[in-house]
């Protein structure tokens, strides 16, 4: 009877031991895409550590779970990859070097793809505009070259897109400015050139442009933003977009060519605390009287900063800005006599910094017996009078003569006399 079951018994074996080999085949299946993995494999064969850095160190493709030993990547719940960090931002790690390959657009439920500053070469792949989910895309300072992809106005969820101190060229595509999730848009420190877009439609709250070759006026720009920087650059015209932005915390847009009026209604805005216009063709005086707010008291308070220097604003100082704490305005053709209300801010230590140099004022009403507070830093030098300070306190670019000679006073009085 026994060796009727034999058969019976041998089969048994056989299943029992095909089911283990199953089970721990799987179990030895990377717990991660095969797409996914076969990406990260090209990834990791197109960069690598620069001496010093050790971020590949935990890619060892033999492993069992990618998602949870492979440092810069993290995974979903059905094993793909979502985020990825390529190197690890920390101040002793130098970074990645090498180029971008196309297979990242093989992880196509990547969310979030972000380049730590490294030595990163050539052109950043077209081929991720076709990462749909793609919410964030920061590859910042690198030396990636070449230009912003056009394919990337078609990333419907992009919230974020920073692609600061590279050297990219080209214009910025016309399609980004109309994405309808981008808020950050931050392209400084590149080499690219031309007009912005005309249509601005995204909601944007953060705009960086700052350090490229871009020209042309400014556009008309949405009201949600708050931090705007086109800072060194060589734009021109009007300053009338920035009338709508009654949103702005952070206004820079200084050195470049505009010209015109500083609109008033900058001075409406009781949050824009950082206010840098300098190095223009600026004119026309500074805002005299203007209707605001019943509980608006005054511009600019703790921490502000205000930055008109190096244009050509005529006519007297207003006392509009004696709450700001520094406050730059040399450099203009400002003439007159200081309003009191900056005396009094001086002194109260309000205003920590006023520079005044460099213009035609006649007066600076200071109280006699007066002293400075240690904290507070002016400058009056160059201007149409005895400075009642000395000059110590002013920088070295404001040279060392007190006063200008009479001459050059005369001539601008009279010129301004009948204008």
């Amino acid at each position: 009877m026994a060796y009727q079951y034999q058969p019976c018994f041998f089969l048994l074996l056989f299943l029992l031991f095909s089911v283990n080999a199953s089970v721990l085949a799987f179990e030895k299946r990377p717990k991660i895409s095969a797409v996914d993995l076969a990406a990260l494999s090209a990834i990791k064969d197109s960069l690598t550590d620069i001496p010093g850095s050790r971020f590949f160190s935990t890619w060892d493709f033999t492993a069992p779970d990618p998602c949870s030993s492979f440092t810069g990547v993290t995974c979903s719940f059905n094993d793909r990859v979502t985020i990825l960090s390529l190197g690890t931002g920390l101040s002793d790690s130098p970074g990645l070097a090498g180029s971008l390959t196309p297979a990242l657009s093989n992880l196509t439920q990547l969310t979030q793809l972000i380049l730590f500053p490294g030595l990163v070469t050539g052109p950043i792949p077209p081929q991720l505009g076709e990462l749909t989910s793609l919410r964030v895309i920061s590859l910042t300072n690198n030396r990636l070259t070449g230009p912003i992809p056009p394919s990337f106005s078609t990333l419907p969820f992009l919230h974020t897109l920073d692609l600061s101190s590279n050297r990219l060229t080209g214009f910025i595509p016309p399609g980004l400015t109309k994405l309808p999730s981008l808020k950050v848009m931050v392209l400084s420190w590149n080499e690219l050139i031309g007009e912005l877009p005309r249509t601005v439609s995204a909601q944007l709250l953060h705009l960086d442009l700052k350090k490229n070759k871009i020209s042309g006026p400014l556009p008309r720009l949405p009201s949600t933003v708050r931090y705007l920087s086109v800072s060194e650059n060589w734009m021109w015209g009007p300053l009338k977009a920035l009338e709508s932005l009654s949103e702005l915390v952070y206004l820079d847009v200084s050195m470049n060519q505009f010209s015109g009026p500083i609109p008033s209604s900058l001075f409406l805005n009781p949050s824009l605390t950082s206010l840098f216009l300098q190095r223009n063709n600026l004119s026309g005086g500074l805002p005299s009287s203007i209707k605001m707010d019943p509980t608006f008291q005054s511009y600019g308070g703790q921490g502000s900063i205000v930055d008109l220097s190096h244009n050509f604003i005529t006519g007297d100082i207003t006392p509009l800005l004696a709450g700001v704490e520094t406050l730059f305005l040399n450099n203009n053709h400002l003439t007159g006599s200081v309003p009191e209300e900056y005396v009094k801010s001086v002194y109260d230590g309000t205003t920590k910094t006023l520079y005044l140099q460099h213009n035609y004022l006649s007066r600076f009403p200071l109280p006699q017996g007066s002293n400075l507070p240690d904290t507070v830093s002016l400058c009056l030098s160059y201007n149409c009078m005895v400075p009642p300070v000395g000059i110590s306190a002013c920088p070295a670019s404001a040279g060392s003569q007190p006063s200008r000679p009479e001459s050059q006073c005369s001539v601008f009085t009279h010129r301004g006399s009948t204008n």
